[in-house]
């Protein structure tokens, strides 16, 4: 093409662009065929409504482009010409159109003629970087089948890199009327009313960074302390971060952030949802908003939301910025993605991207398919089974990694994206194509290893490469610490690396990410303050959250002036931190549990984005609280340094010597290894041993690894107890390292005892002993 022919070609887009601005009426699509019909009620219930024929008409040049790659991406197109090529999967369509927005909202289409193994394409040249667009996706309206194409709904693209705006659920964003008298036939009739102004828009974003300055941390599995925080709510109480900073992934590379992870020790940041996530209508009514981000609706997107530097792109750099910053400290950035299901929810959701461009081959849907299979709880389920809805996912992945810089992942209901037709299937090919990719099986892999539906409960079930939060170290430590276990055999195999669980396949110990809480359920804290659910800020009568919650409230509920209460709340929280922190696998923190942050009893704070979800740092005013971070910070430590605390393969409980010294040991309060007996017995104590001596694998340089032998004593009990620590061959003396009976602990060297001889452990303690001789 010669110059005056691009010259031409980017002056029709301008003018095209300036004639909407000027007010002028702008290219629309004309619809042919016969005029909405209201639904008819037929003999057998079912509604039906009009089946519409689209024939688009551009309205301004658009080059056929390239299928490849998906989404917005400038580049110089032909003769050098400056534009951005749009593509965009939509198997059934009959006609789709780029729709590119100004400053003041005004729509110019450009209809995409190109069609490329079920890919719409286009060159439109003239449009640069910030450039706010949709996609409109004309087709058949016939929600029996499962076809729910309508051009008026404004669409947004699956792999925009950066979204514009809010998303505010008005009746306008749904492809069926949602005021429908009849609701029970109300997602069959559909709304023509035009969604682009009450929706947010993709942005064209020019992403040319290499990340050359960039070092990632690349901590090893079994190294690992992972803390999970929320971008929002970690920051904005902070009060050494900018008030301008808080709430956004600026205030989190801040200094004073990242100077409360480096002092605590952790290794990794598990982000609660970071993609760029919707607002349920349900809470929008409530006056409420989605605050965990458990929605997703662009999954190349950083939630705008949680920019300080503007939302028109800035959100990507500002993105990576933090990034680096983590990076530069020592910390790893880990993802928790929701890729199991959208924002759209069930049939009567809003109609905001993947529904409305291909909803048949995007989600799972019923045999009557009006419907859609829900395994999630949300509505609907992504096919993960199908390859363009796989090439979706990981395509998010890689980027995230290659270009966004993160670490790794923590994927939300795991289980439904391993389903095959409708079981879990640990062979499916979600799974295989992770396994094989050769960026994905690199980073770190965590799997939420259950959903909803019938057999979605899969712990200790996922493949090699992954590890899984184990929901069972959960409940087994909070059993135990409430004097609820009947007898301690499930705590002997959480607090030793869940080996019924994960040893097998060449799975390691650090295939178990151990947490007592999360983000979902009572803070630790609240663990220990409330025996019920206090949700009735979140407006559903408090019937939503869990009511299986493993807690006692110490004698009563919420917070007490009784100062025996106190003290005795406090020494439970240090009991379940350091249980934590000294087990095996891989421990997780939730932000603020090291200082006593609460949430009053609320154990469901997904739509508390106000005081009770977020971290409030002035409780480190108190010394109290001062002391558990304190605790916290020493534990962390103390897994830095003992290689015998953060094991790479699982022990073998057998003599690795004459002496008959074994790696792992269990021993009762009489000082008596534990017999079979033993463990099917009621009990409040447990004892164990863990041998440096005998720590299988080498170091970097080929030496054999080896450390301090330690004995943990776990009393449960209200009442002290006299232990007989065992004597030799396992221990001549011991030396005292840690007791959370205390409420500040001293600094070794500690108090020495004899083996052999009785040490009487505090009620409900946890005593941490070195072996001296």
């Amino acid at each position: 093409m010669s110059s005056a022919a691009e010259q031409e070609a980017v002056e029709a887009v301008s003018n095209a662009v300036g004639a909407v601005r000027s007010g002028q009426a702008a290219p629309v699509p004309q619809i042919d065929g016969r005029p909405e019909e209201r639904p008819k009620e037929r003999p057998n219930g079912q509604v039906r409504g009009q089946v519409s024929r689209v024939q688009a008409r551009p309205g301004a040049p658009v080059w056929p482009g390239s299928s490849h790659p998906l989404g917005a991406r400038f580049h110089h197109g032909p003769g050098g010409t400056a534009g951005t090529n749009f593509a965009l999967w939509a198997q059934g369509a009959e006609a789709v159109e780029v729709c590119l927005f100004d400053e003041a909202g005004a729509e110019t289409r450009c209809a995409l003629t190109e069609h490329t193994h079920e890919i719409w394409h286009g060159f439109v040249p003239g449009v640069r970087p910030g450039q706010r667009y949709g996609f409109r996706v004309h087709g058949r309206w016939d929600p029996w089948t499962g076809a729910r194409y309508n051009p008026a709904k404004l669409l947004l693209d699956p792999y925009a890199r950066a979204v514009d705006g809010d998303f505010t659920l008005p009746p306008e964003v749904y492809a069926h009327v949602r005021d429908w008298p009849q609701q029970y036939i109300a997602d069959t009739v559909r709304d023509d009313r035009d969604s682009a102004p009450f929706v947010p828009k993709g942005v064209v974003v020019h992403d040319d960074d290499d990340w050359a300055d960039d070092v990632r941390p690349k901590t090893p599995w079994a190294d690992s302390v992972i803390y999970e925080l929320h971008v929002r709510g970690f920051t904005m109480r902070h009060p050494g971060i900018p008030e301008e900073l808080r709430g956004t992934y600026a205030g989190l590379a801040h200094p004073a952030a990242i100077e409360h992870l480096t002092g605590l020790g952790v290794t990794a940041v598990e982000l609660l949802p970071v993609h760029q996530f919707a607002h349920e209508d349900h809470l929008l009514r409530r006056g409420l908003r989605n605050y965990w981000g458990y929605n997703s609706v662009g999954y190349f997107a950083p939630h705008a939301g949680y920019s300080s530097s503007g939302t028109a792109g800035q959100q990507v750099g500002e993105f990576k910025r933090m990034v680096r910053a983590l990076h530069a400290a020592g910390i790893e950035v880990i993802l928790d993605v929701v890729y199991n299901h959208t924002a759209e929810a069930s049939e009567l959701g809003p109609t905001l991207s993947l529904r409305g461009i291909d909803n048949r081959g995007y989600y799972r849907l019923q045999s009557d398919q009006r419907r859609y299979a829900d395994y999630t709880g949300c509505g609907n389920t992504l096919h993960a089974g199908r390859p363009h809805v796989l090439r979706l996912i990981t395509d998010s992945l890689r980027y995230w990694v290659t270009e966004m810089g993160v670490d790794g992942f923590r994927f939300d209901l795991a289980a439904a994206l391993a389903r095959s037709m409708h079981d879990v299937d640990m062979l499916s090919p979600f799974l295989a194509v992770i396994a094989q990719d050769p960026v994905l099986r690199r980073v770190k892999l965590i799997a939420e290893p259950w959903d909803v539906g019938s057999g979605g409960y899969q712990v200790g079930a996922f493949p090699p490469l992954w590890t899984e939060w184990n929901d069972r170290y959960r409940d087994a430590v909070r059993d135990f610490w409430r004097g609820a276990l009947p007898d301690v055999r499930d705590l002997g195999y959480r607090l030793s690396g869940s080996s019924d669980l994960y040893a097998w396949g060449g799975r390691r110990p650090y295939a178990s990410v151990n947490f007592v809480t999360a983000h979902d359920g009572f803070t630790l804290r609240d663990l220990v303050s409330y025996e019920r659910k206090h949700n009735e800020a979140n407006g559903e009568a408090n019937r939503d959250g869990t009511n299986d919650n493993r807690s006692w409230n110490c004698g009563a509920e919420g917070e007490s002036d009784d100062p025996r209460i106190g003290v005795l709340r406090r020494r439970q929280l240090r009991n379940l931190l350091t249980t934590l922190l000294l087990s095996t696998g891989v421990p997780m923190l939730v932000a603020g549990d090291e200082f006593g942050r609460t949430q009053d009893g609320n154990n469901n704070a997904y739509c508390q984005d106000n005081e009770t979800g977020w971290v409030d740092w002035s409780l480190l005013e108190d010394p109290a609280w001062r002391s558990l971070l304190a605790l916290a910070s020493r534990l962390i430590s103390l897994r830095h340094a003992h290689p015998v605390l953060r094991r790479r393969a699982f022990f073998s409980g057998q003599s690795q010597g004459a002496d008959g010294l074994r790696d792992l040991a269990w021993f009762t309060t009489a000082g008596a290894e534990m017999t079979e007996r033993d463990w099917y017995a009621p009990a409040a104590a447990l004892g164990m041993y863990l041998s440096g001596r005998d720590i299988p694998g080498r170091d970097e340089r080929g030496r054999q690894v080896t450390d301090d032998s330690f004995l943990v004593l776990l009393h449960t009990g209200d009442r002290p107890v006299p232990w007989v620590l065992p004597g030799a061959p396992w221990a001549e003396e011991y030396e005292v390292v840690l007791d959370t009976s205390l409420e500040t602990q001293s600094d070794p060297p500690g108090t020495r005892h004899r083996g052999g001889l009785a040490l009487t452990v505090p009620a409900r303690s946890v005593l941490l002993l070195r072996v001296v001789s």
